[in-house]
């Protein structure tokens, strides 16, 4: 009997993971993504396009008719088809217990956060993990359920956060780990060779995060800002700030100094410019230096709302 997968994905780091798994021999029967349209209308952030890989290893990919799959025809979509297993990386919605229910087996899903489940559910924890300033990230394999985040775990791998990760990076470590997770833990769930941990204590959740959430606060130190900018880096909208009324979006910059000092200097202020454009600016106790931007800025600019 051949158990059939269904992997549920629209982000680019959820197509290295299934990239991976059919590399390795795992058999999906469809793919569940958006098309571009869909990906407009929902403003996504990171979205890579699924259709490649469908046509590369013959596997259907359906369309469905809402992101939040709770249209009927997307209902019926996954009883008609019985799948065993369903596989979700990179959908940023959950998934209806009307769905759930189809499934002969269960549904998996992969939830990282800087501690143990319960604690960092919910939206964006990649993002708030760096603005935070932590240290390491804890990449969970486990049952899903309609809720977010809150499903028997049943395994999991925990990694570093270093100074040089942004989204992007921590996204391959991402990636990497939930290949080790899902190759080693497949198997052994069609074996029924599996064991689930029920979450325990009080869940903490992060909240969502928009575009309008990267504005710069220049009254920090440039760690804190740092931390910021590379936390939303590309492929997400980005780290801004205002010169006069022109948006500056800043999408990679580094602590510079703390000991070169400019006293009278505002928070946000350009104090200097150089040649290559990389510019620094005045923090609340220290200095920063922007090396990738876009707009324009000069010496003596006061950056800000």
């Amino acid at each position: 009997m051949v158990n059939k997968i269904v992997f549920v994905g629209n982000h680019e780091y959820g197509y290295n993971i299934l990239d991976h798994l059919l590399s390795n021999g795992i058999k999906i029967s469809h793919i569940v993504s958006l098309n571009e349209e869909q990906v407009e209308t929902s403003n996504l952030s990171g979205h890579h396009s699924f259709l490649a890989i469908s046509k590369k290893y013959s596997i259907p990919i359906y369309f469905p008719k809402t992101f939040s799959l709770k249209d009927k025809l997307d209902t019926d979509f996954f009883i008609d088809n019985k799948f065993d297993l369903m596989i979700v990386a990179g959908w940023q919605r959950l998934i209806p217990s009307e769905v759930l229910n189809t499934l002969n087996i269960f549904g998996l899903g992969l939830h990282g956060s800087s501690d143990f489940l319960p604690k960092g559910r919910g939206r964006s924890p990649v993002n708030w993990s760096i603005i935070e300033g932590k240290k390491q990230f804890i990449l969970h394999l486990f049952i899903l359920k309609p809720d977010a985040d809150d499903g028997d775990i049943l395994d999991f791998f925990k990694f570093d956060i270093n100074d040089w990760d942004n989204c992007r990076t921590l996204y391959y470590k991402i990636s990497v780990v939930a290949n080790k997770l899902l190759l080693k833990n497949i198997p052994k769930i069609f074996e029924k060779n599996f064991e689930q941990i029920t979450q325990k204590g009080d869940p903490t959740y992060y909240p969502k995060r928009t575009p309008k959430d990267g504005l710069i606060n220049w009254n920090c130190t440039s760690k804190e800002i740092y931390n910021f900018v590379r936390a939303i880096t590309k492929p997400y909208p980005g780290a801004f700030t205002y010169n006069k009324k022109n948006k500056i979006f800043i999408w990679t910059a580094q602590p510079f100094d703390s000991k070169i000092t400019y006293p009278d200097a505002k928070y946000g202020e350009v104090v200097e410019k150089f040649t290559s454009g990389d510019f620094l600016v005045q923090c609340s106790s220290d200095l920063l230096l922007v090396t990738e931007y876009e707009g324009i800025v000069s010496v003596g600019d006061t950056l800000g709302v």
